[in-house]
């Protein structure tokens, strides 16, 4: 089959963005995920079903299945923007590990038009399918959340000891770009040890950089229109001041750091 004619399932895509990754890029959001994190700030992305969901009273569906080129094709029409600016396409989610065949379809299709290609993603996955979208990447934002193995399993559901291996060979592969991604989430992992073990270790890899994103509820009206319990009801976004004090921890290990990604 010709990668073009892959068929994936997105739920959203969100032209014009300035984040995740560099210069004017497209996000392409494509559901599943195996972890189940209690801060999960898009919802509806966890299962790879096509869902129903209230937004803002009515009922919205969830998910749509698209080619590989049926999305490009549409994509590529902001090609002047991607070039003055180095932008390209990030796939997020949800997790695009979860449906590799189509990632990297949608790596590969981008990589024929020249476009600047990255991932957010949380390398929950058998290295074998990470190895195969490396040729077509140009950067990897790579989310860890805790060093503690027992912790991480406690709040998304999943161990770590996977993710930090892959973490070291995505760093060892020369033509992709690894960024190390930290949601702050107070209870969680938002003290300076914590911050601090995870700096270590990025630095260690010789990452590009390491992004510190501090927890906010964006996420709690999708729990609701899921029908679903929000499981952090008390818990409130870390303050400027404990981030900048978080970014200081960080930056001991000599590693460049920012807060927002």
């Amino acid at each position: 089959m010709d990668y073009r004619d892959i068929k994936g399932r997105i739920f959203n895509i969100q032209r014009y963005s300035v984040h995740d990754g560099p210069g004017v890029r497209t996000i392409i959001f494509l559901k599943g995920c195996r972890l189940r994190c209690r801060r999960c700030c898009n919802t509806e992305s966890q299962e790879n079903k096509i869902q129903q969901m209230v937004v803002g009273g009515k009922t919205k569906t969830v998910g749509e299945d698209k080619t590989v080129g049926e999305i490009i094709d549409n994509i590529v029409k902001d090609m002047p923007y991607f070039r003055r600016s180095g932008g390209g396409i990030t796939l997020s989610g949800g997790e695009c590990l979860t449906q590799p065949d189509f990632a990297e379809g949608l790596l590969r299709c981008a990589k024929d038009y020249g476009l600047s290609t990255a991932v957010e993603s949380t390398a929950f996955s058998p290295f074998e399918v990470i190895e195969k979208m490396l040729p077509h990447l140009d950067y990897y934002l790579m989310d860890i959340k805790h060093m503690n193995s027992a912790k991480h399993k406690e709040f998304t559901t999943q161990p770590n000891e996977l993710i930090l291996e892959n973490a070291k060979k995505i760093a060892a592969y020369a033509n992709t770009k690894l960024t190390i991604r930290v949601p702050v989430i107070p209870t969680f992992n938002d003290t300076e040890d914590e911050i601090a073990a995870i700096a270590e270790y990025a630095a260690s890899l010789k990452v590009e950089q390491l992004h510190l994103l501090p927890y906010h509820r964006m996420g709690e009206d999708k729990y609701k229109g899921l029908g679903r319990e929000y499981g952090m009801n008390n818990i409130y976004p870390p303050t400027d001041e404990k981030m900048q004090r978080l970014k200081r921890a960080a930056e001991q290990f000599d590693i460049k750091v920012q807060i927002g990604g």
